[in-house]
């Protein structure tokens, strides 16, 4: 037997159930209780990250039988400054999930923090415990501390902002954790490939949460693999991304620090700075180091369920890019805003594919910020125009227009669609909730239909858009080098300057 102080919570939970086992033999799940997962079966999972995203994401864990939220962490530890698509969503979806009313009625603005995290998770096991209490989940600061002091810890959901994604995901993997996390896997192209890399070599689960199940994406391939529009020659993708504000300069003014947030934390990798509202929390997305813009916010819930079932597995030879001009007035002269710290309001990327094992070379063209394609002749003539978000396949001799996902495509003109055949119907399959997926995939050892291993494309796709964003030329890129070849000074735009300490 080990000593006691290197008795884990599992292995003790495992003794226990030995301990029964020895005066009764019964089954293993019914040591969880009638339809319940034994506690010794259960994924214990660390939540990093509970800003309104982390928040909102919480029910799906708390409701699952086969998770157990032990820790959660975060730099902030209570503030109710956060920025949200409502006012209040957030309260609201705790309030729900806790079956508390009452819950957050004195709390004034839009709160997140590990206070809140730590209070919703305890809250939540509490009332589904016998004692009508529960003390059971730890609360970090930082996620290196929480990785080196959680001994029996399963997996990590990392709902950090962008910057830190591969960051934590490393060290986690590091220490043999598996791994969740939000989009985008990294916000650097060289961030992305390095944890991926990593995931292959220490062999651990790991999960994208922008994966999800798109029966009709098959729909699409069978089409275009049975010669509905002929060869493929485009792929368009279109969002009305970003909802939140863009800026074109790094703001001037220093506010002070919010009490209770780890400024130093929460830069982590990314060189000093005062610190400044306008980085933190909802919009982050925007600017470039901290995000991945509109592409990397939305792309990855269109384009990585796309690329898995197309069978897109080798990254664009090249990308081009043009975005929203801004201009100033300065001594009573219009002069021309040099953005390169956020990205466009709007903005259209191409990029070129080589052939894929199925697929002929083609175009992908991404548009956000409101842009998107004219309508193609087959609408025009039927007097109809593109919706808001869309996804449009173009071959040269007929197209597919489908939902941003990929949802509901149909052949046009609709005399096309009925002649070419009755649509195959590949729906109907039963939806279920993010971590289900992944939580038996970590119980069972298997890799998750989201893994990391399948993201090589959409990372080095997305990431290039930056890219040629910031290069302001079309950038030719070599996948096994991983180099842009024709504009050298872009390389740097592949990776970024670390501050001391933070090297990946």
């Amino acid at each position: 037997m080990k000593p006691e102080k290197d008795i884990n919570r599992r292995e003790l939970l495992g003794s226990a159930a030995a301990s029964s086992i020895a005066f009764a033999v019964v089954p293993r799940q019914v040591l969880g209780g009638r339809g319940r997962v034994a506690p010794s079966d259960k994924v214990t999972v660390a939540n990093i990250g509970c800003g309104t995203q982390g928040l909102r994401e919480m029910p799906g864990m708390l409701t699952n039988e086969a998770v157990r939220v032990v820790a959660v962490c975060d730099p902030n530890k209570f503030t109710t400054n956060y920025i949200d698509w409502s006012s209040n969503g957030i309260r609201n979806g705790i309030r729900q999930t806790l079956g508390d009313r009452t819950w957050g009625e004195s709390i004034e603005g839009i709160p997140g923090g590990r206070d809140i995290g730590q209070e919703y998770v305890e809250k939540y096991y509490a009332k589904n415990a016998p004692s009508g209490t529960y003390k059971g989940c730890n609360s970090y600061e930082d996620f290196r501390d929480l990785l080196e002091k959680e001994k029996d810890l399963d997996a990590v959901k990392i709902m950090t902002p962008d910057h830190l994604h591969a960051t934590v995901a490393i060290a986690a993997m590091k220490k043999g954790k598996h791994v969740i996390t939000h989009k985008p896997i990294a916000n650097r192209l060289a961030e992305g490939r390095l944890t991926i890399e990593t995931a292959r070599r220490k062999k651990v689960v790991t999960h994208l949460l922008a994966w999800s199940d798109r029966p009709d994406n098959e729909v699409t391939l069978k089409w275009i693999k049975g010669g509905a529009i002929g060869n493929l020659k485009e792929i368009h993708n279109w969002s009305h991304r970003p909802v939140w504000p863009q800026w074109t300069s790094n703001p001037i003014d220093t506010p002070p620090i919010p009490k209770g947030f780890n400024w130093d934390l929460w830069l982590g990798c990314v060189p000093d700075r005062p610190y400044h509202p306008n980085y933190t929390h909802n919009v982050f997305r925007g600017w470039y180091d901290f995000g991945g813009g509109s592409i990397a916010d939305m792309g990855h819930y269109s384009l990585f369920p796309l690329f898995v079932t197309l069978g897109i597995e080798t990254p664009p030879v090249s990308a081009e890019a043009c975005g929203t001009t801004t201009r100033t007035i300065v001594d009573q002269v219009c002069r021309p805003v040099n953005n390169n710290v956020a990205f466009p309001h709007s903005c259209m990327i191409r990029f070129k594919f080589p052939k894929q094992k199925v697929l002929p070379a083609f175009d992908l063209i991404w548009y956000d910020g409101g842009m998107k394609p004219f309508p193609p002749e087959e609408l025009q003539a039927e007097n109809k125009s593109l919706d808001g978000e869309g996804m449009m396949f173009v071959g040269d001799k007929g197209k597919i227009l489908a939902s941003f996902h990929g949802n509901n495509p149909r052949l046009i003109p609709e005399k096309k669609m009925r002649e070419y055949a009755e649509r195959d119907e590949a729906g109907g399959r039963e939806r279920t909730r993010r971590s289900d997926t992944w939580a038996a995939c970590i119980r069972n050892r298997t890799e998750s239909p989201g893994s990391f291993l399948r993201a090589d494309a959409v990372n080095e796709t997305i990431n290039l858009g930056a890219v040629a964003l910031r290069a302001g030329r079309r950038v030719d890129y070599d996948t096994r080098s991983m180099r842009i070849t024709n504009l050298p000074d872009a390389n740097k735009y592949l990776t970024r300057k670390y501050r001391d300490g933070w090297e990946l």
